[in-house]
């Protein structure tokens, strides 16, 4: 309907363009959106075709590589834990006869100096020991504790051990565990290449160069152990112990029982400079 000066007017041909401009109108407005969402969905698809590269496949190269990993991994354990663990059980039957032969020379040996220093406390507590043999007693325990403390010689059974290492593979903590290994054996004074071992003695090791108390340790190697000589040579002998593990190291050791050991190395004590007597 259209209006003219006349008055309203039907007027069919004005009418007909209005719907084509409303749905032009409405194209228009949904242009915009269609590009926008179809954008989005290419960002989306994209991003899809990046994982599915990226995603790791389960190939037979990749499940043998897991598995060789696993097993690498399970082995390492294991040889850690056998290395760590010496088990008695992994000892064949004669190894085992000389650990037990062994710690019962050593239990036989601490129970003889217990039953000797009670009968010596019962004699002097009860008095029937005289004077004199009360100075024999005191002498005693002076020449222990100089024969402990170095500043006496020694003599006595025991073993040498010699050690052939002409490549200097074998080093300061070798000896150091050598020294422990012997006084854990009881061994009641050690000579190291001709220097004194005593509580205080430190080894050393400069570019191949052994030391023992900054004394310089000429090769083989000779260490001198003065107590029960079977216990001393069971104790480096065993499974494990000094012997193996000096050859693992390319060199050759060897242990010598002798009926008497003479010791004539001296340690010249420090004086204290902090500890003191308790009164």
């Amino acid at each position: 309907m259209t209006f003219s000066p006349q008055g309203p007017t039907n007027d069919p041909t004005n009418d007909a363009p209005e719907p084509a401009i409303r749905r032009n109108a409405a194209k228009a407005a949904q242009a915009p959106r269609q590009r926008v969402s179809s954008g989005s969905v290419d960002g989306v698809a994209a991003w899809r075709r990046l994982l599915r590269v990226g995603r790791p496949r389960a190939t037979r190269a990749n499940a043998l590589a897991a598995v060789l990993a696993i097993a690498l991994g399970g082995a390492i354990a294991a040889q850690v834990q056998l290395t760590n663990e010496r088990d008695l059980d992994q000892l064949s039957q004669s190894d085992l006869i000389r650990v037990l032969d062994d710690v019962s020379l050593r239990a036989t040996r601490l129970d003889q100096q217990v039953r000797e220093l009670e009968a010596t406390r019962d004699r002097l507590k009860s008095g029937v020991g005289t004077s004199s043999e009360a100075i024999a007693q005191a002498q005693k325990r002076v020449d222990t504790l100089g024969i402990l403390a170095g500043t006496l010689g020694a003599q006595g059974p025991g073993i040498v051990l010699t050690i052939r290492d002409p490549s200097r593979a074998v080093t300061g903590p070798i000896i150091l565990d050598v020294m422990q290994e012997l006084r854990d054996a009881g061994a009641e004074a050690i000579d190291i290449g001709g220097v004194r071992a005593v509580a205080s003695t430190f080894i050393g090791d400069d570019n191949g160069t052994l030391t023992v108390d900054g004394v310089g340790i000429a090769r083989p190697v000779v260490i001198k152990a003065i107590g029960d000589r079977k216990t001393l040579a069971s104790a480096m002998s065993i499974p494990g112990g000094i012997v193996e593990t000096v050859r693992q190291k390319g060199a050759s050791a060897s242990v010598a029982e002798q009926s008497t050991v003479k010791i004539t190395s001296l340690h010249t004590p420090a004086p204290m400079t902090h500890a003191k007597p308790v009164p």
